[in-house]
């Protein structure tokens, strides 16, 4: 059938899911291109290097926890000294999941880790003097292993929908979320041509595209057939499918957090804890790490309590012990910055590299005041752990 017609039949209520063609079209096949595509338009390259906002009085931009995905670092070198044009200190080191990437001499990487005490999946930030990376092979392949197996998770996603052997779960997010059994169908046609795409396309696929954005990607790209509110049932309903899936994912073939730690730490690797409200238990563990994530947009309820207790971890310290750092992560994620604007998740687009607005809180710097952790010495004494 063609893409007009297409359109009319499925603008109609209800929708007439025998008028989806189940092949696959060559309109599927230009989607998938486009959602795994890494080339930027040179209207997306604006987007990338002009910030929505300037800085201009913000002197210190400590960032040591954002994600560049596939947007070049040339690129975001523009943006931040558009966004921070009288900066006079900075320490900012990209963080990946589980892909060490490099930056003005630092190289970084967020980790996915089996926290086994306390059967939790949790994350820590690694970071490296770029010389001091040279060498990781061990650690490459523990992150290379990690990668594939957090990868996985997008297959998981995707058989939850399609296997009846999962049905408990499907009925499960459809019942938390409202979802009739028409629009079920719908996005069990498409999630199966999502998958057939991406066994004809191995060969073109990047491997950082094989995540469980890939399939919001996919039916954001469908508003172009459908009405928007459609999909964005579909996507109400698909968030809630992958919350279960995440919920039953299997942590034991991560990496156990003290493996990963020893061999970061035998590189001679900086380790900080991001948003460590979102997993208590970690600031019991007496992890061997350089400081915590206080605020991060996704765990801000908290912050002046986190920084209270690093304040009196350090007032206990032997005198041998280095003191535990306070930081705070923007965690912006630069591929919402490409996208179109009534596409982009507002929450995340709205994230800049090296601004974190607790720092500036006036409630808040009272606190830092107390505990010694203003930025400059932070960015000072982080540095210098890395380089020593």
């Amino acid at each position: 059938m063609e893409v007009s017609k297409l359109k009319q039949v499925v603008h109609q209520t209800p929708l007439d899911l025998d008028a989806i063609p189940r092949e696959i079209t060559e309109e599927d096949q230009d989607i998938f291109r486009k959602i795994i595509s890494t080339d930027l338009s040179s209207e997306q390259k604006q987007r990338v290097v002009r910030p929505s906002r300037v800085y201009s009085q913000q002197q210190y931009v400590l960032a040591i926890h954002w994600h560049p995905e596939f947007i070049p670092m040339e690129l975001i070198q523009k943006r931040i000294d558009a966004a921070f044009p009288n900066r006079s200190d900075e320490l900012i080191i990209p963080t990946q999941h589980n892909i060490p990437l490099r930056y003005d001499g630092f190289t970084g990487v967020e980790v996915d880790c089996y926290s086994k005490g306390f059967n939790r999946k949790v994350q820590l930030l690694f970071h490296f003097e770029n010389s001091k990376f040279e060498h990781a092979d061990v650690f490459r392949a523990m992150l290379w292993h990690t990668f594939q197996y957090r990868s996985s998770q997008l297959f998981d996603f995707i058989d939850t929908i399609l296997e009846p052997s999962r049905e408990e779960r499907l009925q499960k997010a459809a019942s938390e979320t409202g979802a009739d059994e028409e629009l079920v169908s719908f996005v069990r046609i498409y999630t199966l041509k999502l998958l057939q795409l991406i066994d004809e396309n191995r060969a073109i696929t990047p491997p950082e595209a094989i995540k469980n954005k890939l399939v919001r990607n996919y039916f954001d790209e469908l508003r172009n057939t459908y009405d928007s509110r459609l999909i964005n049932r579909a996507q109400v309903f698909l968030n809630a499918v992958k919350a279960i899936v995440k919920k039953h994912f299997t942590l034991e073939y991560f990496y156990e957090t003290e493996e990963v730690i020893e061999e970061g730490r035998a590189l001679g690797a900086g380790i900080v804890i991001p948003h460590p409200e979102q997993f208590w238990p970690i600031l019991l563990a007496d992890y061997d790490v350089d400081g915590y994530e206080v605020w991060n947009p996704q765990s801000q309820e908290y912050t002046e309590f986190l920084i209270n207790v690093v304040n009196r971890h350090n007032r206990a310290r032997r005198g041998s012990e280095k003191p535990i750092l306070v930081f705070m992560g923007d965690d912006t994620h630069m591929s919402e910055k490409i996208k179109d604007p009534l596409l982009q998740e507002k929450e995340k687009s709205g994230r800049e590299i090296g601004v974190q607005a607790a720092w500036d809180d006036l409630s808040i710097r009272k606190t830092l005041i107390v505990a010694n952790s203003e930025r400059p010495r932070i960015i000072s004494e982080y540095r210098s752990r890395l380089l020593s």
